[in-house]
């Protein structure tokens, strides 16, 4: 019994926050954000709503098109390090909300690879025969922890939702065939959110620090990322006897155009083998790839049969990659 996806949903909020848009608030300039990181704009979601809001719309779109009620659920995943509040889990509001009343459910913080973490822990749950429906989300506010002064990360980030639905199949040709996940701690002080958890609990000192916004050495990153998801991206394929030329699409992490351009160039694969979509959303975390995976099924660029690989890098260090072959006819 192999996991196939089934269903796919995301949401992206309305309000455009442009590069343009920037030039004003910040020392920086629209050509300099493009050349370096390919993103024309990015989405933001309004003040006093939180990620749960993005979550439960992909969550319904994913269910309105799959054409099926809420209580078949069996299992909510929720990858994000922007929850609505530590306690509880932002499953926990997307379940009360579409009313899955037979479900189990948890968040995950794999940093921007949570989604890949998320959908291979799912992908277990249904080839143990467990669980029949298992969602997996992933969805970040990221402008919630943007200092919008700092140009090295207010310019790359954005806030979206994607969803996927895996189901189980009888035909072993098709579904998850394999993935891989990586850690690596002594990257934790390149990429990270100083205050608001146990270490540094929000006090007066730590709001006037700016302790609560991302913090990136964004060189150290890319040299990282670079490496790290073109290696497991290749792997994936070697050690299931694949190779490039098999490819139907890589879903990379939409984080910079130059990563996903120098893990291409490693992996030998031509422009329309790789979905890219980050002009549109800048990163939107744990929500790139499954918001790109939707884009590229609605744009016909995946077909039944594909083998497709979803590769991610984030903080902690982590980073991972997983492989599957396409289940789903033209949309």
């Amino acid at each position: 019994m192999r996991a196939i996806v089934t269903g796919m949903g995301y949401f992206t909020p309305k309000t455009r926050l442009s590069n343009h848009d920037l030039e004003r608030m910040v020392d920086t300039s629209d050509e300099w954000i493009t050349a370096r990181t390919g993103i024309k704009e990015r989405r933001i979601l309004e003040k006093g709503k939180g990620t749960s809001y993005m979550a439960v719309r992909a969550a319904r779109s994913l269910l309105a098109g799959r054409n099926i009620p809420a209580d078949e659920i069996d299992m909510i995943i929720v990858a994000t390090v922007t929850p609505d509040m530590p306690v509880p889990a932002t499953a926990a509001f997307v379940q009360r909300e579409i009313k899955a009343s037979n479900c189990g459910g948890f968040d995950l913080n794999g940093g921007c690879a949570g989604f890949v973490c998320a959908f291979s822990i799912a992908s277990q749950f249904i080839e143990t025969g467990k669980y029949k429906k298992v969602m997996v989300i992933g969805a970040d506010k990221m402008s919630g922890i943007i200092d919008y002064e700092d140009r090295n990360t207010c310019v790359i980030f954005g806030d979206g939702a994607g969803a996927v639905l895996l189901e189980p199949s009888e035909e072993e040709d098709e579904g998850v065939r394999d993935f891989i996940l990586r850690l690596d701690g002594s990257g934790a002080d390149m990429l990270r959110v100083d205050a608001g958890g146990s270490l540094h609990p929000a006090t007066r000192e730590t709001v006037e620090k700016k302790m609560h916004y991302v913090f990136q050495d964004g060189k150290a990153v890319f040299k990282h990322a670079v490496k790290g998801m073109a290696d497991v991206s290749g792997r994936i394929l070697d050690e299931n006897d694949l190779s490039p030329d098999d490819m139907g699409l890589l879903v990379p992490h939409q984080a910079n155009i130059r990563i996903i351009d120098a893990v291409s160039k490693k992996l030998d694969l031509p422009s329309e083998k790789v979905a890219v979509n980050l002009e549109k959303y800048g990163n939107t975390t744990a929500a790139t790839i499954p918001i790109a995976l939707a884009e590229a099924y609605e744009e016909g660029k995946i077909e039944k049969g594909d083998w497709v690989v979803i590769s991610a890098f984030g903080a902690g260090f982590t980073w991972g990659s997983a492989l599957f072959k396409w289940a789903m006819d033209k949309p």
